[in-house]
C-alpha cells in the first residue's frame, strides 16, 4: 500500500505540472505584430493580419502609426502612434499576454526602435521566435522619412532578433556598405556572415534580382549549422508594394508551424510568385498591392515540391 501511494502522489504532482505547463502555452500561436497600419493599399498589417491568420496563428497588432494610405500614394495623411505605444503595452502586461512570436516591420522613428527594443526585452523568453524585418528603404536608397540615425538604431534592433528578413538595400545599409544590385554568391555569402555576427541566428536576404538571366532570388543562412540555403523564381517585371511584408510574414507563419529555415522559404517564395502572378494579368493598379485575397487560401495547401537549393 505504501508503493501504490507513493506511486499515485508522484503521478498527481506530474500531472500538475502539466497542466500548469499546458496553461502557460497558448492553445493558439499568438504573435506580437509591432507595424503601421495602412487603410488603403495592401502592405504592413493589412497583409500581416490575413496572412497569419490564415495559417492558424493569432495576430495581436501593435500600430506604429495609422495611414489613410501606405506611403506609395500621393498626400497620404498619417498619425503617429509613438506615445501611444507605451500605454498599450503596459496594457498587455497588466493581462500578462505572452507571445509565441515577436515580430516587427516598418518603425516611423528611432524613438519607436527604444520601444521595440524594451518590449522585446519584457515580453521574450527562452521559448519566443523574435523576427525583425529591418524596413529601411529600397533601390539603393532610404525611403524618405529615415536618416542615418534610424539606420544605427536599426543594427541594435537586429541584434536582440532570431531571424531577419533584409532586402539588398537594407542589409547595405545595415553593414555600411554601398549598394550593388548585382552582386555575387560569395559576396552575398560574405553579407550574410557579416549580418549573422550583428546577433541573429538566421539571415534572409530578399530582393536579389538578376534580370540578364531572368530571375530573383533569396539567400537565407542558418548560423547554428552554417549551411546557406537559395530559393529562386522567375523575374517578373513589376513592383507591387507589400510583397516584402507578405514574404516575411509567411516565413514568420511557417517557423511557427515548426517548418525548417528552407521549407519556410519555399512557401514564402512560392507564395509571392503566386500572389505576382495572380494581379500581373489583370489591368490592377501596382499601388494596390498584390491580389492578396486571391491566393490566400495557397498558405492552407500542402507544401508543393521543394525548389530550394543548399550552397557550397
Amino acid at each position: 500500500m505504501k508503493f501504490v501511494f507513493i506511486f499515485c502522489e508522484k503521478r498527481t504532482r506530474n500531472n500538475r505540472n502539466f497542466e500548469r505547463d499546458k496553461m502557460k502555452r497558448n492553445t493558439v500561436p499568438r504573435i506580437a505584430a509591432i507595424h503601421d497600419l495602412s487603410g488603403f493599399g495592401r502592405a504592413s498589417l493589412t497583409v500581416v493580419i490575413p496572412i497569419l491568420s490564415s495559417m492558424g496563428i493569432q495576430v495581436c497588432p501593435l500600430p506604429t502609426a495609422v495611414l489613410s494610405s501606405h506611403s506609395g500614394f500621393d498626400d497620404f495623411h498619417s498619425i503617429d502612434l509613438s506615445n501611444e505605444l507605451q500605454p498599450m503595452i503596459d496594457h498587455w502586461k497588466k493581462l500578462a499576454v505572452e507571445f509565441d512570436a515577436i515580430y516587427s516591420g516598418y518603425l516611423g522613428a528611432a524613438k519607436q526602435v527604444d520601444t521595440v527594443t524594451k518590449f522585446i526585452n519584457d515580453f521574450r523568453n527562452d521559448e519566443t521566435l523574435v523576427v525583425v524585418d529591418p524596413v529601411m528603404g529600397d533601390n539603393g536608397k532610404l525611403y524618405a522619412a529615415f536618416t542615418p540615425e534610424m539606420v544605427v538604431k536599426m543594427r541594435e534592433l537586429v541584434a536582440l532578433a532570431d531571424v531577419i528578413t533584409p532586402n539588398l538595400t537594407e542589409a547595405a545599409f545595415l553593414l555600411g556598405e554601398d549598394y550593388k544590385p548585382q552582386i555575387s554568391i560569395k559576396e552575398l555569402k560574405d553579407w550574410a556572415w557579416r549580418l549573422s555576427d550583428l546577433g541573429p541566428e538566421k539571415v534572409i536576404m530578399t530582393s536579389v534580382t538578376d534580370e540578364a538571366q531572368n530571375n530573383s532570388s533569396v539567400i537565407a543562412l542558418n548560423r547554428l549549422d552554417k549551411r546557406f540555403w537559395l530559393v529562386g523564381c522567375d523575374y517578373i517585371p513589376a513592383h507591387y508594394p507589400g510583397t516584402g511584408d507578405a514574404f516575411a510574414s509567411v516565413m514568420v507563419g511557417s517557423l511557427l508551424q515548426g517548418d525548417s529555415l528552407p521549407i519556410a522559404l519555399d512557401r514564402a517564395v512560392q507564395f509571392i510568385s503566386l500572389g505576382v502572378r495572380a494581379t500581373f494579368g489583370h489591368n490592377h493598379k501596382p499601388t494596390e498591392g498584390i491580389l492578396l485575397e486571391k491566393v490566400l487560401p495557397s498558405l492552407n495547401a500542402p507544401v508543393q515540391i521543394s525548389s530550394y537549393q543548399l550552397l557550397d
